[in-house]
């Protein structure tokens, strides 16, 4: 295995008062933003981020909704020490970054909301990155999408939620896992690049002990006709 490389590491700002910290390997995206946004939050919420990385979907989350707590899950060392230096730089002390495997994680308490950006390529299928943390971020390597909803069910209460962000060629295995796991997948929603093109990512919850039903909301358009950032884009990286 490769040593990480700590020289590369430089900051971004979200809006104009938190600083996160970056590196070549742990960096974000569009689909973290949407995803935050979708699963929403409350401020009496007790949330964890599951494959958290530089922790972006934790950092939206505390920002927009100020939840009581979220606990940000990450087993690479490098993406946790980065989270730990954002939350240490920016005094956010309701974000609890946890350095472990979310197959063995336990919360210690019964959480309201689990929110996670997984892996979206199977183990096997794609071309693989040579950088290992690169490939742990994109290929299921150590976590699948049947261990992702494991962990969200033993660790959500009754009615808790567990929101995900995926390719939309994943749906079925997405939802296969959240009914064996016992989460009712409740709302999904695509995401679309512009009103012409097929859906890139999806949006999903899943409700912990819920009765069968999922509605379909409308799609997300990232861009307009003019292929400028739509309003519901504008909105969105407008609270992040």
């Amino acid at each position: 295995m490769c040593e990480e490389r700590f020289d590369d590491i430089e900051s971004e700002m979200l809006g104009d008062k938190i600083e996160i910290f970056i590196s070549r390997e742990h960096r974000f995206g569009t689909d973290a933003f949407l995803l935050a946004d979708f699963a929403g939050g409350r401020h009496k919420d007790y949330v964890c981020d599951l494959c958290t990385g530089s922790g972006i979907v934790a950092l939206l989350t505390y920002k927009n909704f100020l939840p009581a707590h979220i606990d940000a899950v990450e087993i690479q060392q490098k993406a946790h020490k980065l989270l730990k230096m954002t939350v240490e730089k920016n005094g956010i002390d309701c974000i609890t970054p946890v350095l472990a495997d979310l197959k063995d994680y336990r919360s210690g308490r019964e959480l309201d909301l689990i929110t996670c950006n997984p892996p979206y390529k199977i183990s096997g299928t794609g071309a693989k990155n040579d950088d290992r943390a690169v490939s742990l971020a994109r290929h299921e390597v150590m976590c699948t999408i049947e261990d992702v909803c494991k962990a969200a069910a033993r660790n959500l209460k009754f009615g808790g939620r567990l929101c995900i962000c995926q390719r939309p060629e994943r749906l079925a295995d997405i939802i296969t896992a959240m009914k064996n796991s016992g989460l009712e997948p409740k709302r999904l929603r695509t995401v679309h690049k512009n009103p012409e093109g097929a859906p890139w990512l999806i949006l999903i919850e899943g409700r912990k002990g819920a009765r069968p039903f999922m509605a379909i909301e409308k799609p997300l358009f990232v861009c307009g006709q003019g292929g400028e950032p739509s309003e519901e884009m504008q909105r969105i990286y407008g609270a992040g």
